[in-house]
């Protein structure tokens, strides 16, 4: 039996609620637009008009799939980011409105630092964080780094979508080992690394366990293996008075604040997000290198 755009609509909301999923309205949307190629306007638009049986197989092999647990984001195959429209894949972590803060932070300090600062996106990922900064700090220029290649190609692949890839390049790098000398220096170096203690992993809900990366999760024993190297080995990568700043999870920022200064930074900050968790942390190079 044939229904409208509205009918399809309401039915896979219907199922999407029953399952437990708390943005039922807007993904079931989304995901409606996406099997039938319409953007939003055209889809109110289109409230009233029948569905081809086509475009209605489409959308209830979706829904069927985000009800089994896959992250909407994956099914779309982008995700919105500060402003950015991204491409995503199960390579890389869904950018999240918590990282935003992150992005937030690193844009006022890559502002403060003036007309030609470069910035490091340490574990880009889908290159969120340094494109969110290349943005909205138009004289600025953006190296992000990753060690996955298929990160690097979705990054290169953000960054001509967003038309920033004139000023951001692409740089293969294993954050636990030192930099090379590929990098030069920085004025900001942001990093919203793998921080999930390895025994929590399978504590995760179904759809960060078992479709995002693995190793864009897994911080080792306690978390903080990504932290304890970056802070010991790429401080060299920053200029005098050059930040670096982390995101970091629930209950790490004390610990993330002792590596900082046991490192030599100082002016040590964090920063809470909107749920009031301590989500951003950030040290300074002193102007003088007591560590050296």
């Amino acid at each position: 039996m044939a229904c409208t755009y509205n009918d399809l609509y309401l039915n896979i909301r219907r199922q999407l609620k029953a399952a437990g999923i708390e943005a039922a309205q807007l993904e079931a949307r989304e995901l409606v637009c996406c099997a039938a190629g319409k953007d939003r306007e055209s889809f109110y638009r289109d409230l009233p008009l029948y569905v081809s049986s086509q475009v209605e197989a489409r959308a209830v092999q979706l829904a069927a799939r985000r009800r089994a647990g896959e992250p909407v984001a994956y099914l779309l195959g982008e995700w919105e980011f500060y402003g950015l429209t991204l491409e995503v894949s199960p390579q890389v972590l869904i950018p999240r409105m918590d990282t935003e803060l992150l992005a937030e932070r690193a844009i006022l300090l890559t502002r403060a630092a003036g007309r030609g600062a470069r910035v490091l996106d340490l574990c880009a990922g889908s290159g969120c964080v340094g494109l969110a900064v290349a943005a909205n700090v138009p004289e600025c220029r953006v190296v992000l780094a990753d060690f996955s290649p298929e990160a690097l190609e979705l990054c290169r692949r953000n960054a001509r979508r967003n038309e920033l890839d004139l000023r951001v390049k692409c740089v293969q790098a294993d954050a636990l080992r030192p930099p090379g000398p590929e990098f030069g220096d920085f004025d900001v170096v942001a990093c919203n690394p793998p921080y999930i203690p390895t025994g929590d992993i399978e504590g995760l809900d179904v759809s960060v366990r078992e479709f995002e990366p693995r190793c864009a999760l897994d911080g080792g024993a306690d978390g903080l293996d990504f932290y304890r190297a970056i802070c010991g080995q790429w401080a060299a990568v920053l200029r005098l008075g050059g930040s670096l700043l982390f995101e970091v999870g629930a209950g790490q920022s004390a610990d993330v604040e002792v590596l900082l200064a046991g490192s030599g930074f100082t002016h040590i900050r964090a920063w809470q997000d909107t749920q009031g968790i301590w989500r951003v942390v950030e040290g300074e190079i002193p102007l003088k290198r007591a560590f050296e």
